[in-house]
Order: structure tokens, then sequence, then C-alpha cells
């Protein structure tokens, strides 16, 4: 029993450097030793209404000193489960380098630190920024691809372009499936008016992708969901903050009601987890201005929490089946 006098450094929330769950920080890519790498991605130049969302990876990581209470992981109470032990690294590679008004180099530069960061053997974590951010995310990840994109989202973002831009936040999906390393695209939360024009609703199911709106899914219920989704690959996915009912996530540019609820998208997240093969995911589109409260950064993050939680858990269960059935000839 611990002696009550004892004292103790508690790295209370509201102390500290704020890192993403205030885990250990590595700027430098070329000495990244880590499971998973949390990096921002600070750019909103791809927005079509307001702006604001830079600033998401700094609201996302004020969000999560909420859950770094350094317990030596995470117990979840409800499946008597620890994640995210000692044994699990995770660090905070900080912010992607971002040149105002230059989206060619912003881009090449996410480009070139996603790339670092698989090149040291850690799953890429991104924290946007406006969703076209998962453009150059997706062009680094070609290195680990085939793989099937899983899209959790208010909106289609399948626009070809806009007055000849074709790389703006309503375009990143459609971008994705151009690119030959992309197999299947599973589209869902996508819901209301001014979500897409029919055309490119058309173009994405031409394409093959798999459209639900949060109405839909409730009535499929999320184990017929998963079912849709191939199992045993490789996943990318992309995680929109406006996925989600404004009710639960206010602080975002394009909120959009009638969204998909905390416990959905983590039963959803988890499903994906156990299913294959979670190659990376981002979360876009938190924008403090709007965001008064602090409940979307903190959304937002504890759904990353969440994902990552789910993603190590089952690589943990993996290694340990082949170490008992190599135990075991």
């Amino acid at each position: 029993m611990a002696n009550q006098n004892e004292k103790q450094i508690l790295n209370l929330p509201f102390t500290g450097i704020c890192s993403f769950g205030k885990y250990p920080i590595c700027t430098n890519l070329e000495e990244l030793d880590a499971d998973v790498a949390v990096i921002g991605v600070p750019y909103d130049m791809g927005t079509q209404w307001k702006s604001g969302a830079r600033m998401g990876p700094r609201g996302i990581r004020e969000g999560s000193t909420l859950y770094s209470f350094g317990l030596e992981g995470a117990y979840d109470i409800e499946k008597d489960i620890m994640y995210l032990g000692p044994d699990c690294k995770v660090v905070d590679c900080g912010d992607v380098d971002m040149v105002h008004g230059d989206l060619e180099q912003s881009f090449d530069n996410v480009e070139e630190s996603i790339r670092k960061i698989i090149s040291k053997g850690a799953m890429p974590v991104v924290m946007g920024g406006d969703h076209s951010v998962t453009i150059p995310v997706g062009r680094a990840l070609d290195s680990v691809g085939p793989f099937h994109v899983i899209q959790l989202d208010a909106h289609l973002d399948w626009a070809d372009h806009r007055s000849g831009q074709r790389f703006g936040h309503g375009s990143s999906l459609r971008r994705l499936a151009e690119m030959d390393h992309v197999d299947k695209m599973f589209q869902f939360g996508i819901r209301g008016i001014s979500s897409s024009k029919k055309e490119d609703v058309d173009a994405a199911k031409d394409y093959g992708s798999e459209i639900l709106s949060p109405r839909q899914m409730r009535k499929m219920g999320i184990d017929s969901v998963l079912d849709l989704i191939p199992e045993g690959e490789n996943y990318y996915v992309t995680i929109d903050i406006d996925g989600l009912d404004p009710s639960l996530a206010p602080g975002t540019g394009t909120p959009s009601p009638g969204g998909l609820y905390y416990d959905e998208v983590n039963e959803l997240l988890e499903g994906i987890a156990k299913r294959g093969n979670v190659i990376g995911f981002d979360l876009v589109e938190v924008a403090p201005p709007y965001d008064t409260t602090g409940i979307t950064g903190q959304v937002g993050a504890r759904i990353m929490l969440d994902f990552i939680s789910f993603i190590l858990k089952e690589k943990e269960n993996n290694r340990e089946l082949a170490s008992s059935v190599q135990a075991n000839r």
C-alpha cells in the first residue's frame, strides 16, 4: 500500500507541456522510435466557408490532456480491459511546417513527413487541419498499399474541382479514389443538403463507393455496416469531426445536424480495428474558434485515443496469439 505521505508528481491535465495525451515529444523524425506517431497539420487553405481548422491540432492537444492522468494506461470499466499500457509507444511529433499561401509546398511537407514516419516503422496518426490534408497523406501511403479507405463524415467530399481548384476540402475523397494504391471506398455518416451535387454522388457510386447516412447505419446496425468492409485487409480511416452530430462537436466550420453519436463511432472504430490492419488514420476539421467550451477538441482527442487503443490492443492480441501458436508447435 502506498505511503499517503509520499510525494508524487501527478502531472495533472492543467500542468506541463501540452503534447497529445502528454505523450513524449519527438519533433526530429530521424530519431523517431514509436508504434504510433501523432502529427499535426495546421492547414485550412482548402476551406470553402469558415476557416479556423489550422488551429485544430492545438485544440485537440488541449482536449487530450483530460485523458493523460498517468495511470499506467487506460482502464475501460465496461470491458474490464487495460488499454495504452506502458509497452505502447506513442509519441507526439509536433506539426508539419506550413507555408502560408503555398498549397503545393505545404502538401509536399505533409507527404515528406508521413513518408518518414512510415520509414521508421510507426503508424501515422494525423490531426488536421481541413480535410484536404488527407490528400498528401494518401499520396505518402503508396508504399503500404493497396488499402481501403473508410471515411466518417457528413460530406461526401467528391467534388472534382471548384473553378479549377482540385485540392479543396470538398475534393479529398475523390483525389484519394484516383490513386492507384487505393482500392475500395466506404463513406459513412453522409447526410443532408449541400453534402454534394448529384453528379458527384453518381461519380462516387460509379467508382463503387459504399455510401451510408446515419439513419441507414442505424437501421442496419453497426455489425451489418462492418460486414460491408472486406475482412483481413489494409484500411486507412479518415474522420471528419462533422461526421458526429454538432450537439457533440459544434466546433467545426461546416456542422450538419443528424450526425453520428459518440458510442456509434466508438463501436464502429473498434470493429474496424478487429476486422483488419489499420495502416493509419486522421481526424480533421476541428476548428477551435467555434469551440467555445473546448468540447469538440476534447471529443476529437477521445476518439483518437479510443482508436489508437483499439488498434494497439489488436496488435498485442495478435502477438500473443502468434507466440502461443509458436510455443505449442
